[in-house]
């Protein structure tokens, strides 16, 4: 690790005149060292990277980088330019060039130095440093560390000069928010962030030592969690809750959203968090003091979940329960939009060319471009074609949640297995919790460094897709198919009270968390249940629609009849809730039940149960698996369906108001004299 670069690696006088040359003038040196095996592949990768998002920092620095399967060793080379050479950053062109090679199955030791020379990069020192070295051999021992940066006399007293002139007595903060530290001992406003970039190595920590120095300067708290490629660990629930915002400087999904829910929230890219780190701080402390609360659904949380070693490892200190519903949300949010898409589509088609469209023609075959059925039958074929991937996408990436990229190749060829087998949505389950455990069961193998690149991307692949697929053919396939079978004849079979008591459950699991772990087990069930349709699946899907319709709409209809017992924010969240409820967006009464969830929850739960038991005595259908009140002309007994989700709308509604009426009914005739005409002063009290 000390051999990261070499005096071999360092161009003092890099004479390039594009930010491909100087790469590929770096790059040679890599090839010579023996570091990069493959000269053009490797470029290849940086291009790659490079396409993704400009590389050029302010400050007149470039930082090329990627991971590739053609570094064998962790490496950096550097280039000082004369003339400067455009990386794309707004300041101009870059005169330090680092690129950094990374190999594909990199591992933390080796992020860990790279990480660490993003941080430095934020330092001037450092970097004036760099611009005076004239010696190769000592600008290497520089970057690795070994040498301490020294400046120019001259420039270390023009900056302690300027330092005099700006920095704040001590026990003060600079800034005017509400949370700045002060002489009188308040505490000061603390932050929690985010910083991630699609490989990981460089933006990440950059941004994250930019905002943590910017903190520093505004007398405000910064804990920064990175989330690199490699993993990340995550910040302490402790630090969160005491948090007063949250920053996200991310270029990639960030992992776990709903950690920071209910929190001030201020979403930028990763170059934001470097460049304008102290504009965000202020902007994070703005939103806190105007009380914007930000709404995370857990649908984006579950995203990237257990994504990475680090994370795994944290996660196994919690309950098997919390780290199962972790791996089963990871699946079902990526396979949502599949089921958005590929659902919309064949409803759309159904009701353009009636349901014995789905036995039409390929349109490859026969089209013809001034038929009705022609059009029907492309939206019908398009629309399968995207359901067909939603028992592997939901496998693949239970595996990913569990194991990382190492365990996609299984997941999917699980998924695939298991609608080959007839084990349908349950096949799925079964088979990415098996790849993911066979993943982790593999890398929990000691192998010898020189097989760790291949790792990932070779062995990993082989053997547990191997392992999968003999388990799903010939181990459990067949009796989870008895099992998926059993359950669609029992949905078949229902009638009377018994639908009726299933729409009650469906209904209080669509309302409870609202966009949460159960609401999201209820809809993968109706929508499961999709891919192979039935009379009972179709009542199914209908009743958890319309119940996870009731809660944004029943707290809309609450904030414009009764809107003295609402802030201000949350009668403009009550607007915007009318077109989330009509779009089944559940996660639009999240900030209401966030705010006052012993008055809020009850009484949306009450009202879904309604609904989805009123949904199943109706009998209404629905094939559409997303689309709320825009595809009530695809739903069976529509005129009901609505009735059935204005009862419980209004039920929600009137018990909202009337808990929430109670609890304010003796304060308020107390202070109402001195409260007179002042609505927004009556901030209702958290339970």
């Amino acid at each position: 690790m000390s051999e990261l670069i070499t005096a071999e690696l360092v161009d003092l006088d890099l004479s390039a005149a594009t930010k491909d040359t100087a790469a590929r003038s770096l790059a040679e040196r890599m090839v010579a060292a023996h570091r990069v095996t493959d000269l053009d592949g490797f470029l290849a990768d940086v291009a790659a990277r490079e396409a993704q998002m400009p590389t050029g920092l302010d400050g007149g620095i470039g930082i090329p980088h990627c991971r590739s399967e053609h570094v064998n060793a962790p490496t950096l080379a550097f280039g000082r330019s004369a003339a400067g050479i455009d990386f794309g950053a707004a300041d101009g062109p870059a005169d330090l060039i680092f690129l950094i090679a990374a190999p594909a199955g990199a591992d933390d030791d080796h992020l860990t130095i790279l990480s660490g020379l993003a941080r430095r990069l934020m330092d001037p020192e450092f970097t004036a440093a760099l611009r005076a070295g004239t010696d190769p051999a000592a600008v290497a021992a520089l970057i690795r560390g070994e040498e301490p940066a020294q400046e120019p006399a001259a420039e270390v007293r023009e900056r302690a000069e300027e330092a005099e002139t700006t920095q704040p007595e001590a026990g003060t903060g600079t800034g005017t928010g509400t949370g700045t530290a002060e002489a009188g001992g308040s505490a000061p406003f603390r932050i929690v962030a985010v910083t991630s970039c699609p490989t990981g190595i460089a933006h990440t920590y950059m941004a994250a030592e930019s905002l943590t120095a910017a903190g520093r300067a505004e007398g405000v708290e910064v804990t920064v969690e990175t989330q690199g490629s490699g993993g990340f660990k995550k910040l302490d629930p402790a630090v969160i809750a005491a948090a007063d915002a949250v920053i996200w400087a991310h270029d990639v999904e960030v992992r776990e959203k709903t950690r920071f829910r209910n929190k001030p929230l201020v979403d930028v890219g990763v170059k934001a968090g470097i460049n304008r780190p102290a504009e965000l701080i202020a902007e994070a402390r703005r939103k806190a003091e105007r009380g914007e609360i930000a709404a995370v659904s857990e649908a984006d949380g579950g995203k990237d979940s257990g994504d990475g070693e680090a994370d795994r490892s944290g996660a196994d200190h919690a309950h098997f329960g919390v780290r199962l519903r972790t791996y089963l949300m990871s699946g079902v949010s990526y396979m949502v939009p599949f089921v958005a898409a590929g659902g919309l589509l064949i409803a759309l088609s159904f009701a353009i060319g009636g349901y014995e469209i789905a036995s039409a023609k390929s349109v490859a075959d026969h089209f013809v471009w001034g038929e009705a059925d022609s059009w029907a039958a492309l939206l019908n074929q398009i629309g399968s074609a995207a359901f067909a991937f939603l028992v592997p996408v939901l496998a693949g990436y239970i595996a990913y949640g569990m194991a990382d990229r190492p365990a996609l190749v299984p997941g999917f060829v699980g998924g695939s297995i298991a609608l080959t087998v007839n084990a349908g949505f349950l096949g799925g389950l079964v088979a990415g919790l098996l790849a993911g455990a066979v993943v982790m069961a593999i890398q929990r193998v000691p192998v010898h460094a020189t097989l760790r690149g291949i790792m990932p991307v070779l062995v990993i692949p082989l053997i547990a897709s191997a392992v999968v697929g003999f388990l799903m053919f010939i181990v459990v396939g067949k009796p989870i198919a008895s099992l998926q079978n059993a359950l669609t004849d029992w949905l078949n079979g229902l009638s009377g009270s018994n639908a009726v008591i299933l729409g009650v459950v469906l209904g209080l699991m669509m309302c409870f968390d609202m966009g949460g772990p159960l609401n999201k087990v209820a809809y993968a069930f109706a929508v499961g249940g999709l891919a192979d349709p039935t009379d009972g699946s179709l009542k199914v899907m209908a009743a958890v629609m319309a119940a996870g319709m009731v809660p944004p709409l029943a707290m809309a209809l609450a904030t414009t009849v009764r809107k003295k017992l609402f802030t201000k924010t949350e009668r403009e969240n009550g607007r915007a809730a009318w077109v989330l409820g009509a779009s089944f967006i559940t996660e639009g009464a999240i900030p209401f039940a966030a705010a006052d969830p012993l008055r809020v929850i009850p009484s949306v739960m009450a009202g879904g149960a309604v609904t989805g038991a009123l949904s199943m005595a109706f009998g209404a259908t629905l094939r559409a698996p997303h689309g709320g009140a825009f595809v009530v002309p695809l739903i069976g007994q529509p005129y009901l369906y609505l009735l059935a989700i204005a009862a419980g709308t209004l039920v929600a509604t009137a018990l909202v108001v009337l808990l929430k009426g109670a609890r304010r009914a003796a304060p308020d005739t107390a202070g109402e004299a001195g409260a007179a005409g002042s609505d927004d002063s009556r901030v209702p009290v958290a339970a």
